[in-house]
């Protein structure tokens, strides 16, 4: 039988390492994102047989052919996001809700979208749903009904954002999100600008890749 005590103290040094050896040397350097991430505890978020997983520097599966998204990708993401006190954001993948309640520790409120049902039970299991809206429904629909957002975070990589998304945020908003190029997982930032949006991509970093978004025919990024 396992000692919760020395559980607990083990996940806390595992949490602590993540935060030094994947963040802050990665550049993840926003002290408000390393607190946050430091705070929260990854290992609540995930089924129980993945926990020791939690914290390493992959992906963890979390069932259904879904994974949780790599520590340092979550953490870039929100690094470059530049999340303020009063942000009312809209986070597409919610998974098990691990990045909602990061974001939770440095947004005003969220709305967390997640498509996937045993997900959302998890999500809802875990969570203190103080600053938290969790909405089940298809990634790329987003919440209008919970819209304009200031902040949108997707965390994963998708083939192309969709002006559904990119219309729930107000002009002059902010978009991070995770792209597939040619293969290849990159990450990227950008603004919503009367008419549509414009991202720059700004790192090659392992991502998940989350399902339901497919790049239309003859869209070039």
């Amino acid at each position: 039988m396992s000692d919760p005590v020395a559980d607990i103290t083990s996940f806390e040094a595992m949490r602590h390492m993540m935060v030094q050896s994947q963040l802050r040397a990665n550049a993840v350097n926003d002290p408000r994102v390393v607190t946050a991430m430091d705070r929260v505890a990854r290992e609540h978020f995930v089924p129980a047989a993945m926990q020791r997983l939690a914290y390493r520097d992959t992906a963890v599966p979390i069932g259904n052919g879904r994974s949780m998204n790599l520590p340092v990708a979550t953490g870039k993401l929100l690094t470059a996001a530049e999340v303020r006190a009063t942000d009312h954001v809209l986070l597409i993948g919610a998974c098990g809700g691990y990045t909602a309640a990061v974001l939770a520790e440095l947004a005003t409120s969220v709305v967390a979208v997640e498509s996937d049902p045993d997900l959302v039970a998890h999500a809802r299991a875990a969570l203190a749903q103080g600053k938290i809206e969790l909405i089940e429904g298809p990634l790329d629909k987003g919440h209008a009904a919970g819209a304009p957002y200031d902040l949108l975070v997707i965390d994963g990589a998708i083939e192309a954002l969709p002006e559904t998304l990119a219309s729930q945020v107000i002009p002059g908003g902010r978009v991070v999100t995770g792209l597939v190029e040619r293969g290849v997982t990159r990450l990227a930032s950008g603004h919503v600008i009367s008419g549509g949006f414009g991202l720059t991509a700004f790192a090659d970093v392992d991502c998940v890749r989350l399902p339901g978004f497919v790049r239309p025919r003859g869209f070039s990024f």
